[in-house]
């Protein structure tokens, strides 16, 4: 399907290789890319299924986390259904305007999960360095504002590549060797001049991305610098703590994507193959991982997904089979040991009602 664009063909439908160099290994290289979106897609479900129902996870630290995980969805959908269907069926035929709406949402849901970790490392500035100011500056007012002013960030930046794409004559190769549809990727099939789209890409980046990388940078070394202030080692280990899940989450996220980006301008001896699945890195690594780190890492969070897991659990005790029934009871007193401690807490009396049910069965 091709129109004519002046004395040029204009090419509207393109095709997606997937990995190219691998396509016999396309089956199994789908495995690990259905195994992270399932768990992305399960994991931050959760998550923001769990923060907006308790109450008392109604902190401007956890609607934060609510955010990201939203951005982890559409992050991971725009990308690897499209990838699966490449794999699976060899099906890799896109049209343009899809092409380009998969730019448009994979490039503005990056930038806005780097806007939410730049404001979430700003939270945790706020928390440590000016304790007492905390809750009168991160008010509910505060938390919409910031969101609505991330998420406009983002649209408003990657919204002109649309136009920057859609005036390009795609009179080239439409074979696109990729699982999906990339910014500069795509123009670089066109005949026309595409230094505006470089150095506004460039720009975009700059401004956005590499801003985001030295505020967060700054925030965490005056963060640091207010820790080993602290007169007690007990303070300053429970207060890194509360910032460990964020730094790993900052490194998941903008690691892989630098890693990526200099290896794209500096690795020409290394295969395309490599490229395309440090590309895919970027999109499966960090919404499958971020639910499960801040899961582990932050105890208000395990423990509803601990009191939810133990809830099914309990229920598969008392309504199904004998055989289940055992298998229910031996799941719950395996897991009891591992749960959070805090008497007195009513998350706590529940798990020890459901494991005293378990051990009575």
């Amino acid at each position: 399907m091709i129109s004519l664009n002046h004395t040029a063909v204009s090419h509207r439908v393109f095709y997606l290789l997937g990995i190219p160099g691998l396509e016999d290994q396309h089956i199994w290289i789908s495995i690990p890319f259905i195994i992270s979106y399932v768990i992305a897609l399960l994991g931050n479900s959760l998550l923001i299924c769990i923060i907006i129902i308790k109450s008392s996870l109604h902190e401007p630290m956890y609607l934060f986390l609510c955010m990201l995980a939203g951005a982890d969805l559409v992050l991971s959908t725009c990308i690897v259904p499209q990838a699966l269907v490449v794999f699976w069926f060899h099906a890799g035929e896109i049209s343009l305007d899809q092409c380009i709406t998969q730019v448009f949402f994979y490039s503005s849901t990056f930038i806005s999960e780097s806007g939410i970790l730049l404001v979430m490392a700003f939270d945790r500035y706020i928390a440590i360095c000016y304790p007492l100011r905390y809750t009168t500056i991160f008010t509910g007012a505060l938390i919409g504002k910031v969101g609505m002013i991330i998420f406009l960030r983002s649209y408003g930046t990657i919204f002109p590549i649309i136009f920057l794409l859609k005036r390009l004559t795609f009179c080239q190769n439409n074979i696109i060797p990729h699982t999906f549809c990339e910014h500069i990727g795509l123009a670089k099939y066109a005949c026309n001049d595409i230094r505006v789209n470089i150095w506004y890409g460039l720009f975009v980046i700059i401004s956005t991305v590499v801003l985001d990388v030295l505020l967060i940078f700054v925030s965490y070394v005056l963060v640091l610098r207010a820790v080993f202030h602290m007169p007690s080692r007990d303070a300053r280990n429970k207060t890194l703590n509360t910032c460990g899940s964020h730094v790993c989450i900052i490194i998941l996220f903008y690691g892989p994507a630098i890693s990526t980006s200099l290896i794209q301008r500096f690795g020409g001896h290394i295969p395309p193959h490599i490229h395309i699945l440090l590309a895919n890195v970027c999109i499966l690594v960090p919404p499958m991982l971020n639910p499960i780190i801040y899961g582990i890492k932050t105890k208000q969070i395990w423990e509803q997904v601990s009191y939810i897991f133990l809830e099914v659990a309990s229920w598969c005790c008392q309504k199904f089979s004998p055989f289940r029934v055992t298998l229910g009871k031996r799941v719950l007193l395996r897991v009891h040991p591992f749960l959070p401690n805090s008497p007195g807490s009513h998350s706590h009396d529940v798990l020890e009602s459901l494991f005293r049910k378990a051990r009575v069965l």
